[in-house]
């Protein structure tokens, strides 16, 4: 018989059971599930809403099926929907009439709140743990190819010298910006929302203050109605986890595109790629098009959640019983992805000769040669125009700016020197970027320094409460 029968003169339908259950995903909040109750029944006998015996009963009927669970020896059943009322069953069985009177001045709504919030707010230092462990690899590897010159790139095509160790730098950027987002989030989903029961909160004496604290909450839901049908925290998380993955789904599609024979920039260790069934030939990087694929199933769950709550009324709905896979869909899937993706990149093997090959073609120099007239006296929208006839005329003649006699410079400009050939020089218009935040090898240094600080900063914060 269902806890909630007395109402009703009919058995549910086998089908609208099986269609209502959700202990088939929901029965991993068993932990957050039992420890919510044991401070809500410590709270209840606190403010002499129960009988200290009994909450006592209780805590050690919890504890053991909290080892139960554990253990592997409980079954649980869609006959009783949820973990919520799967584990009030076990309880009643196990200690009688003190097992009914855990549910005073309480609801499935709170309590659903309650386990949710605590399993994101348990989650989110998982994933800024694996993040700063990416931002670390990136920073070794960066450490290593300070003076690696590479193509920046803008549409795609080649645009002006960079470091190898400044373009991984700017993905190590983006993971801090994931890192403050998600710890945003676990500063705003901190507050409780047991003691909010159905909706309206209770007519009991209790002390909602007391379960916030037990629970390591900064301090109760202000709102009842709010307490049990808010799932912004949800919606952030998701939104943070898509961006996530976004910039993950970029770093792929560059790790895809330097694998390749046009590019070969990189190659992917063995033991983080794949061959062709065909192809003897074959070196796949099937770890990051995984990940480029995974990113759109982290939006499909943002995008899903935000459409089941876009028109519910207040407070809770069973539409919101859709909360749940969602998110831990997305959860697993980020937790999935960071490892491997950290893995891959901390093995891999960087090809600096073949960078700075595609470096020497393309005109990346150019800026720096209109730099050089512009720094002589020449306004630099005449000598943008001069450079841009020098390319010109290289492109028809199929050589580099730098290939370029002095005689045949002068013959653009009077202003051109002997020293051009100095500023034209790759390794040289990289290290003169020295401004703040450029690829120069001073400020690369800075900013592994940055990243690195970041790391040792945010590591403490990434401890889960208990």
């Amino acid at each position: 018989m269902k806890l909630w029968s007395g109402r009703f003169g009919k058995e549910t339908n086998t089908l609208v059971n099986d269609f209502n259950a959700s202990i088939h995903f929901d029965q991993r909040l068993y932990r957050e599930d039992i420890a919510g109750s044991l401070a809500h029944a410590q709270m209840l006998a606190s403010c002499g809403v129960i009988s200290s015996e009994d909450a006592a009963a209780i805590a050690e009927g919890l504890k053991s099926i909290l080892a139960d669970i554990e253990a592997g020896t409980v079954t649980f059943t869609p006959d009783n929907e949820d973990i919520h009322m799967n584990v009030e069953a076990l309880l009643t069985a196990r200690i009688g009439d003190a097992g009914k009177r855990l549910h005073t001045a309480r609801s499935r709504n709170d309590q659903v709140a309650l386990d949710f919030r605590m399993y994101v707010r348990h989650e989110i230092p998982v994933i800024i743990a694996e993040l700063l462990n990416l931002q670390s690899v990136l920073a070794r590897q960066a450490k290593e190819h300070q003076t690696t010159v590479m193509p920046g790139y803008t549409h795609l095509q080649r645009a002006q010298p960079i470091s190898f160790a400044h373009h991984l730098l700017a993905y190590a950027a983006m993971l801090s910006r994931d890192v403050t987002r998600l710890e945003d989030c676990n500063k705003r989903l901190n507050e409780c929302p047991l003691g909010s029961g159905a909706l309206a909160g209770t007519t009991y004496p209790i002390d909602r203050w007391q379960t916030a604290k037990a629970l390591d909450f900064d301090a109760p839901m202000g709102n009842s109605l709010d307490g049990v049908s808010d799932r912004d925290y949800a919606l952030e998380l998701l939104s943070a986890l898509s961006i996530l993955m976004m910039h993950l789904s970029r770093f792929s599609e560059e790790v895809i595109l330097w694998c390749s024979w046009e590019f070969k920039f990189i190659e992917l260790d063995d033991a983080y790629s794949t061959g062709s069934s065909i192809m003897p030939q074959k070196k796949n990087p099937d770890v990051a098009e995984l990940v480029r694929g995974k990113t759109g199933r982290v939006y499909g769950d943002l995008m899903g959640l935000l459409t089941a709550m876009k028109g519910l009324p207040l407070a809770y709905n069973k539409d919101m019983q859709e909360d749940k896979e969602p998110v831990f869909d997305a959860v697993d899937t980020v937790e999935l992805c960071l490892p491997v993706f950290a893995a891959m990149l901390d093995t891999m093997t960087v090809r600096p000769d073949n960078m700075r090959a595609a470096a020497g073609r393309g005109f990346i120099n150019a800026t720096d040669c209109a730099d050089y007239l512009t720094k002589q006296g020449m306004p630099f929208r005449d000598a943008y125009t001069v450079t841009g006839k020098l390319v010109s005329q290289c492109t028809e003649r199929g050589i580099t700016l730098e290939e370029l006699t002095l005689s045949e410079l002068q013959a653009t400009s009077p202003l051109f020197e002997e020293d051009v050939y100095d500023a034209l020089k790759l390794e040289n218009c990289m290290s003169r970027r020295s401004c703040y935040g450029g690829p120069a090898p001073e400020e690369t240094a800075r900013q592994i320094q940055a990243v690195e600080a970041f790391v040792e900063a945010h590591a403490v914060t990434s401890a889960a409460p208990q």
